[in-house]
């Protein structure tokens, strides 16, 4: 596969999968074996895990937007760097409770990258501002 193609199925993860929750394309878009290294152990692993995370999603940030991203490629890499904006609607994110939150508007920035293997998702890496996330919550002060 070219890194177009890769490029590609990651727009299309964010717009389709993310962004029009349709979630059986994650059987076409990710291999069988699929690691998201930054999901918690129990939704680690293989395609169901990767349906897990986009349920959560769903359920937490239902109008999850992208107004700013940028796609970078090289070998079998992706990376997608950007802007996520959403209504937060979770009542705890990795353990820490939100009370209270509900409604928030939260905007935080995020690099996303993804490995390939025959043209299939084979690897995943977040690096997120969580502590951002948080202070945008009320959930930990402003510096």
């Amino acid at each position: 596969m070219t890194t177009e193609t890769n490029k590609e199925i990651v727009r299309r993860w964010f717009d389709e999968v993310i962004g029009q929750r349709q979630i059986d394309l994650i059987d076409e878009m990710c291999a069988p074996e699929v690691v998201n290294w930054a999901a918690v152990p129990e939704r680690r692993y293989g395609i169901e895990g990767m349906k897990d995370i986009a349920r959560f999603i769903f359920d937490v940030q239902p109008d999850q937007h992208w107004p700013e991203r940028r796609l970078i490629a090289e070998d079998d890499f992706v990376v997608a760097y950007g802007i996520r904006a959403a209504t937060w609607h979770g009542g705890s994110f990795r353990g820490i409770a939100t009370p209270d939150t509900n409604g928030k508007q939260i905007a935080v920035e995020l690099a996303h990258m993804f490995r390939f293997k025959d043209g299939k998702i084979a690897e995943h890496w977040a690096v997120r501002d969580d502590l951002g996330m948080m202070q945008q919550l009320g959930v930990l002060p402003q510096p």
